[in-house]
């Protein structure tokens, strides 16, 4: 394409991973799911016209299931820029191996650089402050995301550190089941990586609390029945697949498999206008 009279290459970004990359807790499985890299490439699109973009993403997927699946699909689109995240699902398993989430997470980003692209990840929060049942899992976070860290400095990985900042915490920022990221929280997550990649118009904002305090969290007995209510809605379910070999992605796929044009949010082009 051509802008002001100079020849311009479209760029190209895919997104790699799991649930929160496809963007549950973002819309729904009827109208659709936003998710925070369908907000990046909105953002992208702001100051890159003809953008294209991909997301291979399916729910449920480990890590290992990312790469066998993704990976070689999204070296065929040759993009500039990737976004790889993956390991919560296997975070959840009881046979979690940090080296093992880290080495597969490793040879995407050693494949996708190798082949001149812009690679991006990001670490994880703590969401034992969330799940107070999971409070034996805050230890496998931190060595996921060590792992993650060192691998991103082998292969020159641009990483957001989402998991320094208490407001990742908030609950307001995640949907019901607090694994997924509710609106609020996915728009934070696409802000962190902007900023990680020092994409022009991005900021520390998302790092901010809420401009209004967290309303205080249920204590006492009903502490105890919220909990039992999250176990019945949400954990009982994951538990009966996870017992029957089921997951939830059985059947999905990509909801976005083909590079297509992308444009700037009505906002955005709004703000070019004035």
């Amino acid at each position: 394409m051509t802008v002001n009279g100079t020849e311009v290459q479209r760029l190209r970004y895919v997104a790699l991973g799991d649930s929160q990359t496809e963007g549950l807790g973002d819309g729904d499985d009827i109208a659709g799911h936003r998710g925070w890299a369908d907000r990046l490439a909105e953002h992208l699109a702001r100051h890159n016209p003809g953008l294209r973009y991909a997301n291979l993403a399916v729910r449920g997927r480990l890590a290992s299931q990312v790469r066998a699946e993704q990976l070689a699909p999204a070296l065929a689109l040759r993009p500039d820029l990737v976004t790889v995240v993956a390991g919560v699902n296997d975070l959840l398993r009881p046979r979690f191996d940090a080296d093992q989430v880290a080495g597969h997470l490793e040879a995407m980003f050693a494949a996708l650089t190798a082949q001149g692209a812009r690679v991006a990840t990001l670490t994880f929060p703590d969401i034992t402050r969330l799940i107070p049942v999971a409070r034996p899992l805050g230890s496998r976070v931190i060595a996921l995301n060590d792992r993650i860290r060192q691998a991103a400095r082998c292969h020159g990985v641009v990483v957001a550190e989402t998991g320094h900042h208490p407001v990742v915490t908030d609950p307001r920022l995640w949907s019901p089941d607090r694994l997924h990221a509710g609106p609020l929280g996915h728009q934070r997550i696409a802000a962190a990586v902007a900023q990680a990649l020092a994409l022009p118009g991005s900021d520390d904002s998302w790092t901010r609390p809420l401009p209004a305090p967290a309303p205080p969290l249920p204590a006492g007995w009903q502490a105890a029945v919220a909990e039992l209510r999250w176990t019945a809605a949400y954990l009982g379910p994951w538990l009966g697949r996870r017992l029957r070999g089921r997951s939830s992605g059985d059947g999905c796929t990509a909801k976005r498999p083909h590079l297509l044009a992308v444009e700037a949010p009505p906002e955005a082009r709004r703000g070019e206008r004035e």
